[in-house]
């Protein structure tokens, strides 16, 4: 049974890797390449070539990664590697099959496509990093100087991706640059959602001295489970039981009210929750 369990785990992982992957692809072909925008990382170095020389940018996307994924196998090692050379294989052969792509832009408008190619970008991107996949590149540099040298992975990314930004404007002028800058802070904005994910929920924490007569309140009338947690003034020592619950956005007004009808000087915390698992979500 665990092993089926493990089984269905990965194909569900490796699934969405590939879907993940043929969206951040289908979006550089449609929208950034059409523009002459860029993207980050080594596909971004693989654009400029493309768009000096032609060459196919999946297969540069691969040959570039190729002496990354052999300073990844020997600094951070083989389990780690193994993900990322499926997910750099996957993407470098995405990136070429969806290339007809390039004759069907639904845009003229530059600013839109960096938009509209940042949003669908980090999609895809955020897809595969939570699948805790990863397309190679500057991710394999970021984490190696994360490891080494215990900088801030997202600074060491950031900078090597200024860096191609620098080149691209020197080499195609200053607006496609800055258009890929919000291209790419629109990805990064985008992914960052796609990983956190987009079921936020509301965490409650309510403290009064009538909490059995809030908690019946939250489980009858919105059906959402309850915990205490015991809780004791600094100041006055008093000792007394904090209702801790999980509901969604829409309940957040229903719980004010049930908790304003029993007690109204109860003292309550309302915090965003990026992301709630479990029995009920």
């Amino acid at each position: 049974m665990l092993h089926l369990r493990v089984l269905k785990n990965n194909i569900l992982r490796y699934t969405g890797i590939v879907l993940g992957c043929l969206i951040a692809s289908c979006s550089i072909n449609l929208f950034l390449v059409p523009s002459h925008l860029l993207t980050g990382g080594a596909t971004g170095v693989a654009i400029i070539f493309y768009y000096l020389a032609g060459l196919p940018i999946g297969l540069q996307t691969f040959v570039y990664n190729i002496p990354l994924l052999f300073a990844s196998y020997k600094l951070l090692g083989k389990a780690y590697t193994a993900d990322v050379v499926v997910g750099t294989v996957i993407f470098s052969f995405c990136l070429d099959l969806t290339r007809f792509l390039n004759a069907y832009a639904p845009l003229n408008d530059l600013m839109l496509a960096a938009i509209f190619g940042g949003v669908f970008n980090g999609i895809g991107y955020g897809i595969v990093f939570r699948m805790n996949g990863s397309t190679g590149g500057v991710d394999i540099i970021g984490a190696i100087v994360k490891k080494y040298w215990s900088f801030n992975m997202g600074g060491a990314i950031f900078a090597m991706n200024t860096l191609i930004m620098c080149v691209a404007g020197f080499l195609f002028g200053i607006a496609p640059a800055m258009l890929t800058l919000i291209c790419m802070y629109v990805n990064s904005h985008v992914t960052d959602k796609v990983i956190a994910g987009f079921n936020k929920r509301k965490a409650v924490l309510i403290i009064s001295d009538h909490a059995d007569e809030i908690a019946d309140g939250i489980l009858d009338d919105l059906h959402r489970g309850v915990t205490f947690l015991h809780g004791q003034g600094a100041y006055t020592a008093h000792e007394h039981e904090v209702v801790f619950a999980v509901v969604t956005l829409t309940q957040v007004a229903k719980v004010k009210l049930i908790v304003h009808n029993i007690d109204p000087n109860a003292f309550m915390i309302i915090i965003s929750a990026n992301e709630v698992l479990g029995k009920g979500f």
